[in-house]
C-alpha cells in the first residue's frame, strides 16, 4: 500500500505565524507536479508539537482538499497519549485521507507491553483505516523492539512502519522477521534510503523532497528498480544537503534551506528558530555546490 518517496511536509507560516494557505497550496502543487507517491502532514517536519488541535485537524483537511485524490495523503495523528491519539485518529478519518502515521509514545518512555497496548487501541478504534509505525527513539527516548513491531504487524490495519532507528542492522531483522504480504518499511531518514533500500525498503518518508522533490523520487525510483548505479551517484551526490536537512532540529534546517532557496520565509514557532551562524554558510555552500 505504501511504497515509494513520500514527503514529511513542512507546516508555511505566515509572517504572524498563522499557517500560510497560499504556501500550502503552492507547495503541494509542486509535489503532485514531481510525482511524488505521497505527502505526510501534521508530521515531525509539520511542526505538530506546536500547532493547536484546531489547527492540526484543520491542516488534515486541507492537504486532503487540495491534494484530492491525486496523490495519497497520510495524516500524522500520534500522541503519547493513547486517549488523544485515538480521539485525533477518529476526527482525521473523517476526512478521506489514505492513512495514518502514529509516533511510539514519548516522554512517558512506556514499556513494549505498553507501546503495543497503545498501538493496538488506536487500530481497533478506525479498523478501517492503514496504519503506519513510526519509530524514531532518538525523539521518543524509547525503541520500539523487534518482537513488539513483529506483534503489532499481525493487526490488519498496521501496514507500514517509518523507521528512523539509525539501524540498518535493525531495519534488516525487522523485514526478515516480518512476514505479512501488505506490510512495508519505508526509510524516516534520507542519508539511510540507499542503505534501508539495498535491503528491501520500499521508499522513503523525507525530509528533503521538500526542496527537491523531482530528485529525492528519482533517488527512489533507481534503489526500487535496483538500478544501485544510479542509486549511489544521486544519493552522494545529494548526501551532504540531507546532513544539511539535520544540522538544528528538524524542522529549522529544512525552511531555512527552503528560503535559501527562495521556496520559504523560513517562519518557525517557538521554540524552534531559524538557522544561523555557521551552519547557515555550510548551508549556503552545499546548496551553491549542488547547483
Amino acid at each position: 500500500m505504501f511504497k515509494g518517496t513520500y514527503t514529511a511536509l513542512i507546516s508555511p507560516f505566515k509572517n504572524d505565524l498563522s499557517i500560510d494557505e497560499e504556501a500550502l497550496e503552492i507547495l503541494i502543487e509542486e509535489q503532485v507536479a514531481a510525482g511524488i507517491e505521497g505527502l505526510v502532514v501534521c508530521g515531525t517536519t509539520g511542526e505538530a508539537p506546536t500547532l493547536l488541535e484546531d489547527e492540526h485537524l484543520y491542516l488534515i483537511k486541507r492537504v486532503a482538499e487540495i491534494a484530492n485524490g491525486r496523490i495519497k495523503v497520510i495524516a500524522g495523528t500520534g500522541a503519547n497519549s493513547t486517549a488523544e491519539a485515538v480521539e485525533r485518529t477518529r476526527n482525521a478519518a473523517k476526512y478521506g485521507i489514505d492513512g495514518t502515521l502514529q509516533v511510539s509514545p514519548y516522554y512517558n518512555k512506556p514499556s513494549q507491553e505498553g507501546i503495543y497496548q497503545h498501538f493496538k487501541a488506536i487500530s481497533e478504534a478506525e479498523k478501517d483505516l492503514p496504519m503506519i509505525l513510526y519509530n524514531v527513539p532518538g525523539r521518543t527516548a524509547c525503541n520500539m523492539e523487534l518482537d513488539t513491531i513483529c506483534r503489532l504487524a499481525e493487526l490488519d490495519n498496521v501496514v507500514c512502519l517509518k523507521d528512523a532507528s539509525g539501524s540498518v542492522c535493525q531495519f534488516m531483522e525487522v523485514y526478515r522477521k516480518v512476514q505479512k504480504d501488505n506490510f512495508t518499511i519505508l526509510s524516516g531518514d534520507d542519508a539511510l534510503s540507499l542503505a534501508f533500500g539495498v535491503h528491501g525498503s520500499a521508499g522513503v518518508i523525507s525530509v528533503a523532497s521538500n526542496l527537491f522533490p523531482k530528485e529525492i523520487k528519482e533517488l527512489t525510483d533507481a534503489i526500487l528498480s535496483d538500478d544501485y548505479l544510479r542509486a549511489k551517484e544521486l544519493h552522494y551526490k545529494y548526501l551532504d544537503f540531507f546532513v544539511a536537512c539535520f544540522f538544528d532540529c528538524n524542522p529549522s534546517a529544512i525552511k531555512t534551506l527552503m528560503k535559501l532557496k527562495g521556496k520559504s520565509n523560513g517562519k518557525l514557532r517557538l521554540p524552534l528558530i531559524e538557522v544561523d551562524g555557521q551552519y547557515l554558510e555550510q548551508m549556503k555552500e552545499i546548496l551553491v555546490n549542488l547547483d
